[in-house]
């Protein structure tokens, strides 16, 4: 690509991005559009070497509002560049909505899988402040670090949570109903699909065939 093609400063879902979305009822506009914002955000963070650049990265759902991303990016594949930052984010919102329920969820599930806990990365003991943390320093990876190593790290992270989220759902000390037990299996189940995703995504970045 030709340096005009590669912006120092990625354009954050600004004026191109939503530019792309000028006809949202045509799926392939639509997909275009989620394939083009997704590669400027990566290429653009990615050539910046800019540690703000980095940062503004970690909060663009909250200074843009998830809902946009959403429009962009949520009926994008889930094995794609678009389906895997959409993820990316979707993870990151629960666990600043959530801290303290993720953390217990994380501390649950890292007795039953230390090799993933050792790949999420969290500090111990795993405390909302650090798995806050975690999930931005793992977002921020997207712009300062191997984007592949980003994934797994993610999925890493989305695994550890979905085995102490299934064990809480049998857990007699949690106060939840039938209905919120059978609630917590699903949504553990469907957190391990996710990390799936992300795997597979990070193979295909590695292999150059994550579009």
């Amino acid at each position: 690509m030709s340096p005009a093609q590669h912006p120092r400063r990625p354009t954050f879902l600004g004026p191109r991005a939503m530019d792309s979305l000028e006809s949202p009822g045509d799926p392939t506009s639509r997909d275009a559009a989620a394939h083009a914002t997704a590669r400027l955000l990566v290429e653009g963070a990615q050539s910046s070497g800019d540690a703000e650049v980095a940062a503004r990265l970690v909060r663009l759902a909250d200074e843009q509002g998830l809902e946009l991303l959403a429009e962009l990016w949520a009926d994008a594949p889930p094995e794609s560049l678009p389906g895997a930052l959409w993820r990316l984010y979707v993870l990151r919102q629960w666990v600043h909505a959530a801290p303290s329920e993720a953390s217990r969820q994380f501390d649950e599930g890292r007795r039953r899988a230390p090799v993933l806990e050792a790949v999420a990365g969290v500090a111990d003991p795993p405390g909302p402040d650090e798995v806050r943390q975690q999930v931005d320093a793992v977002l921020a990876g997207v712009a300062t670090g191997d984007f592949a190593g980003t994934l797994e790290r993610a999925a890493a992270f989305a695994r550890v949570v979905a085995v102490g989220r299934a064990d809480l759902a049998d857990d007699e000390v949690w106060p939840a109903t039938d209905a919120d037990d059978a609630g917590l299996t699903t949504s553990a189940g469907r957190l391990v699909r996710t990390a799936e995703h992300l795997e597979s995504c990070a193979g295909r970045w590695r292999s150059g065939s994550l579009l």
